[in-house]
């Protein structure tokens, strides 16, 4: 499995094959508390990193989520809104919000590996 990569509004990247999948951390989950609702972006968007791209809904608050990379949105999980709970049971697995083409893959490589995240993490605490 290829490595995630995070940023510091807790979204992770995993890049297979040239396509990156893009979903929030189990951090942001936790804090969000169980998922009732999520809006998709629309595949072919071009979104710039930091780009608001999809909304997440909870109990207790809704939040956008942001473009890690610049690229082209491939496909959103249309999972999700059958099942917006995927989000709190698999964050990092079924629980992903939308694929893209990057730009440039190398952007990738600019983002915390888990361990750099995981010590943000607690910095913000």
């Amino acid at each position: 499995m290829a490595q995630l990569k995070f940023t510091k509004d807790h979204e992770w990247v995993r890049l297979e094959g040239g396509v990156a999948t893009v979903g929030i951390t189990d951090h942001a989950q936790t804090a969000l508390g169980d998922v009732v609702f999520v809006d998709l972006p629309e595949a072919g968007r071009v979104v710039e990193p930091g780009d608001a791209c999809a909304v997440v809904e909870s109990v207790k608050a809704a939040s956008d989520v942001y473009a890690p990379i610049a690229g082209t949105i491939l496909e959103s999980n249309e999972a999700l809104a059958a099942d917006p709970a995927l989000v709190n049971s698999a964050p990092t697995a079924e629980g992903w919000f939308f694929k893209m083409t990057p730009a440039d893959t190398a952007a990738i490589d600019a983002l915390m590996d888990e361990a750099d995240y995981l010590a943000f993490v607690d910095s913000q605490s």
